[in-house]
């Protein structure tokens, strides 16, 4: 029996800013996928005449006058999407490349992009849940793929052309088993919230440990070693709270100032999509944007008891 062609495309953008309502591709790339095998690649970069900022250009490294000879969108596009096709556009945090394409397509012909994405983040992230950092990266170390030229197009859609087999193979086993199991779900419910209990009690039967321990070492004692070599110590500093309106300015002179305030991400995009404050304001804040995620999660609550 003849194997039906299965063709995807790996593309990666690298783009004047992150906010993909303003900013605009300046390099695309794409790596075509027959079953698996890479069969046909296209790169180009793309003189979208915007600003590129301080903040994306540090990371790729394409600068205004590296594109100057390059092609136009009006030029390139068509090759663009006529080189994707209907196929199935396959990316690293695919919600960004896609936005971007899908924005563009709307400003230069008025529709939107039909095309199904994959998200290999979010692949990487269900096949490999231990790891913190699901970022490329990682992606490229687990599998042992080269990438010689990170955070340029070709570099970043070749790496993971030569990842995605190997990671689809493995989250396609596992979602499989999932499936098999979906009959079962009731149960396997009732088996999470036995986990989730014990995983509560575990939690606070270290926290009476902990405060064994301390109670210990303030008592005198000495490090304690484990037979298989671990060593239990005691350590203690004092911490301080800061006036930040009377240290920014000192911060900022000694450059420390992106490392001691952390940004609460989730009250700016509050601050967006609320009625607060201006949209010129909006705008501003907007700008700022470096990067773009899909976050899907699921939560358990009690049901209240009707009185």
């Amino acid at each position: 029996m003849v194997r039906a062609k299965e063709i995807e495309v790996v593309i990666d953008v690298e783009t004047t800013g992150l906010d993909y309502t303003r900013e605009k591709i300046i390099e695309f790339a794409g790596v075509k996928l027959v079953n698996g095998k890479v069969k046909e690649t296209f790169e180009t970069l793309i003189n979208a005449k915007q600003h590129i900022r301080k903040s994306s250009q540090a990371i790729h490294g394409i600068k205004e006058e590296d594109l100057a000879d390059a092609p136009t969108e009006e030029e390139i596009y068509p090759e663009i999407f006529e080189f994707i096709g209907d196929a199935a556009i396959v990316a690293h945090n695919a919600i960004f490349d896609y936005s971007f394409l899908n924005r563009t397509s709307k400003r230069l012909y008025d529709k939107e992009i039909e095309n199904n994405y994959v998200d290999t983040q979010m692949m990487f992230k269900e096949v490999y849940p231990q790891y913190e950092s699901c970022g490329l990266d990682n992606l490229v170390n687990v599998f042992g793929c080269s990438n010689e030229k990170r955070h340029r197009a070709m570099g970043d859609a070749m790496a993971l052309a030569q990842c995605y087999p190997k990671l689809k193979k493995l989250y396609f086993q596992k979602y499989n088993w999932e499936l098999s199991q979906i009959e079962h779900v009731e149960y396997l419910f009732e088996r999470y919230l036995r986990l989730q209990s014990a995983i509560n009690t575990m939690q606070s039967e270290i926290q009476d440990l902990r405060s064994i321990f301390k109670i210990y070492f303030e008592r005198g004692g000495k490090e304690i070693q484990a037979n298989t070599g671990e060593v239990l110590t005691y350590n203690h500093k004092k911490t301080f709270s800061y006036d930040f309106s009377q240290i920014k300015e000192v911060l900022e002179e000694i450059g420390a100032l992106p490392k001691a305030v952390k940004l609460n991400n989730a009250f700016i995009d509050r601050l967006v999509l609320g009625n607060g404050i201006s949209d010129e304001v909006k705008d501003k804040i907007k700008s700022a944007r470096i990067e773009i995620n899909e976050n899907k999660t699921f939560s358990v609550s009690k049901e209240k008891v009707k009185g």
